[in-house]
């Protein structure tokens, strides 16, 4: 009879299984999985780790970069290496890397706080013999986790050490860099597992974008991580151009998760191309503006007829400011030039604007920040990313100027970044011709412009479409 109604088999409660079952449950804290009550918020990390941040790329300032140039990646391990110095919140960082650690300049942090490695060091590297490398320091108290190229694993450490504050009551914060085209494209359900688990802290997408990994074709070239990342509905994305742009994004992200209590985490995308970084605009609400994903770079200077608002994101701000030179001093075009820190977050606060007017019709109007920022600029407004042009066009309804897109639609190819840019036409030159052509659509230059511009900007009218090729 037992046999037909297949029973479980218990056994006895002071039997050596049982004992075993009941401590292994006491030690993983529990029977049930069961979410703790919010540990007290963290202290916040000196204001001096983002300084040099701030200050640009100068010769003296060799914190985030050399000369006068530096990458948003160099500018990332600047800032992270000073968080994990800080009393307050270093040790409750969680430093992940699967693979190529020394590609982001990480190197330098393996003999400041380790590798961890649960049976210490078991080898000797084999660049020790180097006086000037920074060799790979494993140790059992080590801080660094190096997975190894292994995505799925990191991203499991990533949810771990982000969900500890609500499984063992620890803030830990977890500080993923990664390909980016690894991580939402390869591992992305995991990404919506982080969500789900209400994960906190921050991946970064290092060697994002479509042209600025050049050499690299269709393993690396990422134009459309941005688009992933803004299907899971809590994870907040953005895409900086500049040091003290990141310094701040980081800065809100660890005040939001870890002080406010708010449950979301942070995708921010890290490029390795090397350009001049402006220093902190003495804007009173310079950081408000960046967490909310736009403001205004430069003004122009000129008081020409013909206006123009140019968006640039990342690396594209740079391409944008000399694309603004070429249009005043060529075409008496007066350019304005906005960088673009988040798409997604611009698109997502004029959603709920909308829905907040469909429901409340007898109150005052919400107006979306986009909309009420632009309502006061003249000219009409080109967009150039580094993604693909769904991305800026998903804010086209909030646009109230006319409104061109530029991106990197099309697969990755293996060249120079300077070709890259031209082949999926997001470079000056073709920044320069679609501010010229919605100008001319708009009646406010002749169209016989058109012509002799495309050939003073040495573009091929017949060149293949890089969406197709």
């Amino acid at each position: 009879e037992d046999v037909l109604h297949a029973p479980f088999y218990r056994p006895n409660e002071d039997s050596q299984e049982m004992q075993y079952l009941h401590a292994r449950r006491k030690a993983l804290g529990g029977y049930l999985p069961v979410r703790v009550g919010q540990r007290e918020a963290i202290t916040m990390p000196d204001k001096k780790a983002y300084d040099r941040l701030n200050e640009g790329t100068n010769p003296n300032n060799k914190a985030i970069g050399v000369g006068n140039t530096a990458s948003t990646t160099m500018s990332y391990v600047s800032l992270l290496g000073n968080l994990l110095k800080d009393k307050n919140m270093g040790h409750l960082i969680v430093p992940i890397v699967p693979d190529e650690a020394r590609t982001f300049g990480m190197e330098g942090l393996f003999r400041q706080v380790g590798i961890y490695a649960s049976d210490g060091q078991k080898y000797v590297p084999v660049d020790k013999v180097s006086i000037a490398a920074q060799f790979y320091k494993e140790s059992k108290d080590g801080q660094i986790l190096q997975e190894g190229i292994n995505e799925d694993g990191s991203l499991a450490s990533f949810i771990a050490a982000g969900t500890a504050y609500s499984t063992h009551g620890v803030n830990t914060i977890p500080f993923y860099v990664y390909y980016s085209m690894f991580g939402f494209q390869r591992v992305g359900d995991f990404c919506w597992a982080a969500g789900d688990a209400r994960t906190k802290g921050f991946l970064f997408g290092a060697t994002a974008g479509r042209t600025t990994l050049n050499g690299e074709g269709l393993q690396h070239q990422d134009g459309h991580s941005h688009l992933l990342s803004s299907t899971v509905p809590n994870c907040i994305s953005y895409d900086p151009a500049y040091a003290y742009e990141l310094g701040i994004l980081v800065e809100a992200g660890i005040k939001r998760m870890y002080v406010d209590m708010d449950d979301v985490f942070y995708y921010i995308t890290l490029h390795n191309d090397k350009y001049e970084h402006l220093p902190m605009p003495a804007d009173k609400d310079i950081k408000e503006k960046v967490v909310r994903g736009i403001y205004k770079l430069k003004a122009s200077k000129t008081k020409n007829k013909a206006k123009a608002q140019l968006f640039g994101s990342a690396v594209t701000v740079p391409i944008a400011i000399k694309a603004a030179e070429i249009l005043e001093k060529d075409y008496k075009v007066s350019a304005d030039v906005w960088s673009v820190t988040s798409y997604t977050e611009l698109r997502r606060e004029a959603l709920d604007c909308d829905r907040q007017n469909l429901l409340h019709p007898d109150k005052k109007p919400h107006v979306p920040y986009i909309s009420y920022i632009m309502e006061k600029e003249k000219g009409v407004v080109v967009a150039a990313s580094d993604y693909m042009k769904i991305l800026p066009e998903g804010i086209r309804k909030w646009i109230p100027q006319a409104y061109t897109v530029l991106g990197t639609d099309g697969y990755g190819r293996s060249e120079i970044r300077e070709v890259l840019r031209d082949h999926f036409e997001i470079n000056e030159q073709f920044i320069v011709l679609a501010t010229l052509t919605t100008l001319v659509d708009e009646g406010a230059l002749d169209k016989k412009i058109l012509s002799k511009a495309i050939k003073k900007l040495g573009i091929d009218p017949d060149k293949i479409n890089p969406q197709y090729a």
